[in-house]
């Protein structure tokens, strides 16, 4: 079984690096192109299986050479895909990415991701027994996420949810079974209806939607590092310095990060306080400030090693010793 499942979307992603992003309406001439396997829900149980946890996925992927290839990269990550099922008639989900050094744009096809439903729960269930996180984000459908959120809450798991692509507010009896949110700058301004353009305004959106049940919101502000809020406390945890060369995958690697520092914690362990965030969030900045030194998504995420060896470069104590 598994530490930590993912119900979530795989895609191929078809990436373009530019050397700035284009204008509405403006072409540009691109340095590369390479099709590299993806998809936010892939991305972070790759992340999450490189740091040496027992991960599974739930998700679907179309009867074509996408779906193959994305398989066989999870299995060479040693996921779990048993519960991965090829739809006979629509195609794996797919990405176009433009990749700058400083950030990126994606549209994304949703294909065999959008035709998760009821069944695909039935195979998440009997994951729960030993699971002690179970991530989601938003690139499958939005009813199965909040279905699984309640189920799997309810399960003791701790429940991550990256709200990405965010639509708008979220519903109220969603959000009661939320443990962490983890949105970024624009997610989090979309499901406030709230400016975030600093630390303090993404407090004061935390905030907003820390109160409509949710455990814990943590902010992803890139290289302003994290705000975290909870019913008790808001901190900030900074980010690292380093020379980013692609920011795609970034936010995979921070979610997939904090969960595998969650997993050191028994089940049922609903007390998210700043003693156990602040050490996780360090150590999932820790994992997106690898990743970002590296180019594609799945192929820049870290290893523990290389992580406890970046955070005692940083003088930081590492995962499991805090």
């Amino acid at each position: 079984m598994a530490d930590v499942v993912v119900l979530g979307s795989l895609n191929m992603d078809l990436v373009a690096e530019v050397d700035r992003l284009p204008q509405p309406g403006e072409t540009l001439t691109g340095r590369k192109f390479s099709t590299v396997p993806g998809g936010k829900g892939a991305n972070q149980a790759v992340a999450v299986a490189r740091l040496g946890m027992a991960t599974a996925i739930v998700g679907r992927v179309g009867a074509d050479a996408f779906g193959q290839a994305l398989r066989a990269q999870l299995k060479r990550d040693r996921i779990d895909i048993s519960a991965l099922q090829i739809h006979d008639s629509l195609p794996s989900g797919t990405a176009l990415i433009a990749v700058s050094p400083l950030n990126n744009q994606i549209i994304v096809t949703p294909g065999a991701n959008g035709a998760l439903d009821e069944n695909d729960l039935a195979r998440l269930i009997p994951y729960f027994e030993r699971a002690k996180v179970l991530m989601l984000q938003f690139e499958i459908p939005l009813s199965v996420v909040e279905k699984a959120t309640a189920l799997a809450y309810q399960a003791g798991l701790t429940v991550m949810v990256d709200p990405a692509p965010a639509y708008g507010p979220l519903a109220a009896d969603f959000c009661e079974y939320i443990s962490i949110l983890t949105p970024n700058q624009t997610e989090a301004a979309l499901l406030s209806g709230q400016s975030v353009t600093d630390v303090a305004s993404a407090i004061a959106a935390a905030k907003m939607l820390q109160q409509q049940g949710i455990t814990a919101v943590i902010v992803k502000l890139a290289e302003q590092g994290a705000v975290c809020v909870t019913a008790t406390d808001s901190f900030v945890v900074p980010a690292f310095a380093v020379q980013a060369i692609d920011t795609v995958g970034a936010g995979d690697a921070f979610n997939g990060g904090l969960a595998a520092a969650l997993c050191q914690f028994d089940r049922f362990n609903r007390h998210y306080e700043r003693a156990t965030l602040e050490p996780a969030i360090r150590y999932a900045h820790a994992v997106g400030a690898l990743a970002v030194t590296q180019s594609g998504a799945q192929s820049a995420m870290p290893t523990a090693d290389r992580v406890d060896a970046f955070l005692r470069q940083h003088e930081v104590t590492t995962l499991g010793q805090h």
